[in-house]
């Protein structure tokens, strides 16, 4: 598995665990749904900015994004 596919999975096991959806998330972290969508399921590579956001939103560090 690459990391940007761990890197999907962990925003989806995180966003799940939070109870969010993914629309809510998205807004919380300034994206739209389908480039989170496409995130969860590793076929985008997410930039630094992208892993703060989505840390952020999640209440998380970022390092937790990519264990």
């Amino acid at each position: 598995m690459s990391l940007v596919q761990k890197f999907g999975q962990n925003v989806k096991r995180e966003r799940i665990a939070k109870g969010l959806s993914q629309d809510e998330l998205a807004v919380q972290a300034n994206m739209r749904r389908s480039y989170l969508s496409d995130l969860e399921r590793g076929t985008r590579n997410p930039s630094i900015q992208v892993l703060g956001r989505l840390a952020a939103a999640l209440g998380i560090e970022p390092s937790d994004l990519l264990r």
